[in-house]
């Protein structure tokens, strides 16, 4: 289980939320929800263990997650609302060097299976620089078809995708919370999958 108890965060002079509470079980998914500005990003890095918050602790199974280092880590999978994608690598060398990072290398079948699940298969071995957005945004996520991780965690996963890039994504989700598997993300825009979200809001 993942949980959040009384979190605070506090960038410069200007305190983003406080008392934010929450806990995540296998099967579960929640949405993050808050006008631009309110902190949502900030909240998943203290989640990830990436920056430390002002007030209260996360914790995974009942431990804190700064004391668990590398076993926390390795349960995480993190998709940030940038692509994280090298230029000069071609969709399948970018997602074989993501999974060699997270520490499970895959073949280079597996990535194309992945990049095609995704609906990037033509585009696989172009540089990602002459990728559409769109087309960079299923490469990013074509690490969800690979994923071993228990918790997904999305920063706006639907940013320049089109409805059929949707659909997919919310079919991931699905499998990844039937599995057992959970999730926490945020979004502007609504998600399309069948398993309800709850939802915890943060900012005014």
């Amino acid at each position: 289980m993942l949980a959040a108890s009384d979190l605070e965060c506090v960038r410069g002079e200007r305190r983003l939320f406080a008392g934010v509470s929450f806990s995540v079980s296998a099967g579960d998914g929640l949405m993050v929800q808050g006008a631009n500005g309110a902190g949502k990003t900030s909240l998943l890095r203290i989640v990830l263990g990436l920056a430390p918050p002002a007030h209260g602790e996360v914790t995974w199974d009942g431990a804190p997650i700064r004391s668990l280092g590398e076993t926390y880590r390795r349960a995480v999978l993190y998709c940030g609302h940038t692509n994280a994608l090298k230029d000069d690598l071609s969709a399948v060398e970018n997602l074989r060097t993501a999974a060699a990072l997270a520490g499970h290398a895959i073949t280079r079948a597996q990535a194309l299976g992945a990049l095609a699940r995704s609906g990037v298969e033509r585009a696989a071995d172009l540089p990602v620089r002459n990728l559409s957005q769109g087309q960079k945004r299923r490469a990013a996520l074509a690490r969800l078809a690979l994923s071993r991780e228990k918790l997904w965690v999305l920063d706006e996963p639907l940013a320049a995708l089109d409805t059929e890039g949707t659909q997919w994504l919310g079919e991931m989700l699905d499998a990844h919370l039937a599995a057992g598997g959970m999730a926490l993300v945020t979004s502007h825009q609504p998600l399309t999958a069948r398993a309800p979200l709850a939802a915890v809001r943060i900012g005014a």
